[in-house]
């Protein structure tokens, strides 16, 4: 009786070959505009997929009406709530949008162009100082110029790689050189993944849910504001949002005949 063939062993990579073998290709990949751009794509298909899939629930502000009636203003809202924001803003009243000048933000840009949303790249500070030293005083002169025009503007208040849900100064600046009121907005999915390990606790909206849309109450900086009287409208953002934030969400993890005494 022959004995039995061997199967031939199969070639097995082993992870540290992996990780090596994508970080030869990964820069590459990322400094090339035509990878960019294709991921844009993607991602913006992706985005009107889940906003066209997930309705708004009563209760929820109308962002066309606001920007209507109290236009042009600067919407601000949180690190890794934002993905869904460019699925919500009407075509019909113009809107700019500061994009972080890291090139990890490139793609973030790319995607707001193909929604049709204005670009301007800087970043804020905690400080009037840090600010400036970012490069953040051009970007706050462009956004001006943005709601001079009549444009609105959207804004992340917290800082990129710092203390999260926590406003800089760079967003009470932009409404004390321009003077117009900061609007709180929050935008919350009944489905979705949060990234827990990302220091935002990036929230990723999935499909074939329910969504709200909360603005809260306007918040308003003299042009002779003192920087005491600004730490505490800075404060006064930073508990906006996150009171908006409560509200989005108790309205979409609300049971669906439950919206109505969420509100």
């Amino acid at each position: 009786m022959s004995a039995k063939r061997k199967a031939p062993a199969r070639r097995r990579h082993s992870p540290r070959a992996l990780k090596e073998l994508w970080r030869t290709i990964r820069r590459p990949l990322a400094n090339s505009a035509v990878v960019k751009h294709a991921l844009a794509f993607l991602v913006e298909g992706g985005l009107r997929f889940v906003g066209g899939t997930n309705r708004l629930v009563p209760g929820s502000s109308d962002l066309a009406t606001s920007m209507a009636q109290d236009g042009p203003a600067i919407y601000a809202v949180w690190h890794g709530q934002h993905l869904m924001y460019p699925t919500l803003y009407p075509k019909e009243y113009p809107i700019d949008v500061m994009v972080s000048r890291s090139s990890d933000a490139e793609l973030n840009a790319l995607v707001m162009k193909r929604f049709g949303v204005g670009i301007v790249r800087g970043s804020g500070g905690r400080s009037a100082k840090k600010s400036v030293e970012k490069g953040g005083a051009r970007a706050l002169l462009a956004l001006k110029k943005s709601l001079d025009e009549g444009r609105s503007v959207a804004m992340v208040a917290d800082i990129p790689n710092g203390t999260p849900r926590d406003a800089g100064m760079g967003i009470v600046m932009l409404a004390r050189i321009s003077g117009r009121p900061i609007f709180p907005a929050a935008y919350a999915s009944s489905r979705r993944k949060v990234v827990e390990r990302s220091w935002d606790k990036m929230t990723i909206s999935l499909p074939f849910g329910r969504s709200a849309m909360v603005i809260g109450e306007p918040i308003h900086v003299a042009d002779d504001a003192t920087e005491a009287e600004m730490e505490v409208l800075r404060l006064a953002v930073t508990s906006g949002l996150n009171e908006v934030t409560v509200r989005a969400h108790d309205l979409v993890d609300a049971k669906p005949n439950q919206t109505g005494a969420a509100q």
